[in-house]
């Protein structure tokens, strides 16, 4: 089975349609097949379930097809409990982080995705776009009422149960019975082992700090980091069998999942091109340069990303959290730039790369919010520098 998932991110990482660019793959983990969240802005879930789902095959646990959705109800009821407490000021919107993804597991177990798919409606892949508002509708109601009756959790109970469907007590897998809890214990997932790291300048480094990004309604903290240490703890998980989960920015136009690659194109520093690009280049006007590039003929140079040059794409809201996906590996391009091999959740048919798209090492330096990884993934004196046993 391993050499099965090793193949297909080898596939992955290769098979970019981009034919300018030659990917070999230096480093992969084993991770289970590409979901789909279709409809929904639950890719922090879909992306931390994968995360999971690796971690059971490293643990040596088999492969495991955990459901989303389940864990997605208990967010949104803990959404609505949060907003109401905030007089409507809350975020009950679709988003959140990996760590909510702990806090619902912790509360309520977790289940197959035989078990509870989350399609209660008339529809082949997850769509939430009547789900939401009604939620939202139920949420208003109480605010103005100043009250959560009996009824409104009835209410609620039953939204959820229309288009979710209703949580199972107990239920058979591969022939034993289980209920949420049970099952979560019997994967022996100890989510105190996950430390979340960031890198930026306004906190101190080596320090913990609450993470300021709308998604965060649960004030998570994330280790900060300086960014050369960041990018090395990330290649040395994923060199040693370690999977990473990424939150970031993929609103650029050189995250280009259809291509299967995400670049950060240099577009002003022509001296950095060679002299016969340099020369053609120099005629153009930026957004030119930007769609020549954009064409994925051929590897051209990339941003040299600083610290200073993360913090200022922060500051002015260029960076944005905007997605989670799941890094299962590394990979170089013809000239040896590296490259991180990402699960995506949006299906497989949207790109020649199966789902799968390579995030180069600038683009991941300037658009990474956080990561999520095992504790025995860092390095020992980095782990005693921030106090992790």
């Amino acid at each position: 089975m391993k050499n099965l998932l090793f193949a297909a991110t080898l596939l992955s990482a290769g098979s970019v349609c981009a034919q300018g660019y030659v990917f070999t793959v230096t480093d992969s983990v084993a991770a289970t097949p590409v979901k789909n969240q279709a409809q929904t802005g639950t890719c922090w879930c879909f992306a931390t379930t994968s995360f999971l789902e690796s971690e059971l095959l490293r643990k040596g646990k088999g492969e495991h097809d955990l459901s989303e959705m389940f864990i997605v109800r208990q967010k949104l009821q803990n959404q609505l409990d949060d907003n109401y407490l905030r007089r409507g000021k809350g975020n009950i919107g679709a988003g959140s982080l990996s760590p909510t993804y702990f806090n619902a597991f912790r509360q309520v177990g977790v289940v197959p995705e035989e078990v509870y798919g989350g399609i209660n409606y008339d529809s082949k892949t997850h769509n939430h776009g009547e789900l939401m508002p009604m939620l939202h509708a139920v949420a208003e109601v109480a605010i103005k009422q100043k009250k959560r009756s009996p009824q409104y959790y009835e209410v609620v109970d039953g939204i959820l149960d229309t288009y979710l469907g209703e949580v199972p007590e107990k239920f058979s897998y591969r022939g034993k019975e289980y209920t949420p809890q049970s099952f979560a214990k019997s994967l022996e997932l100890n989510l105190d082992d996950y430390v979340n790291l960031t890198s930026f300048t306004h906190h101190p480094y080596y320090e913990s700090f609450i993470l300021e990004v709308p998604d965060n309604w649960e004030h998570a903290s994330m280790y900060n980091l300086p960014l050369d240490e960041l990018m090395s703890t990330i290649d040395g998980a994923l060199s040693n069998g370690y999977s990473v989960c990424w939150d970031g920015d993929v609103s650029e136009k050189g995250f280009a999942f259809k291509k299967g690659a995400a670049i950060n194109p240099e577009i002003n520093d022509l001296s950095r091109f060679e002299p016969a690009d340099t020369a053609r280049f120099s005629s153009m006007k930026t957004n030119e340069r930007l769609d020549e590039i954009l064409k994925f003929e051929k590897p051209y140079p990339e941003v040299a990303v600083t610290p200073e040059v993360r913090q200022k794409g922060f500051e002015s809201f260029v960076t944005t959290d905007d997605h989670l996906m799941h890094l299962t590996g590394i990979a170089k391009d013809q000239n040896g730039t590296k490259y991180y091999v990402t699960k995506n959740s949006w299906g497989t048919e949207r790109n020649d790369a199966k789902g799968y798209l390579n995030m180069s090492d600038s683009f991941v330096r300037a658009k990474t919010i956080y990561v999520m990884m095992h504790k025995d993934a860092l390095p020992k004196s980095l782990k005693a520098r921030l106090g992790i046993k």
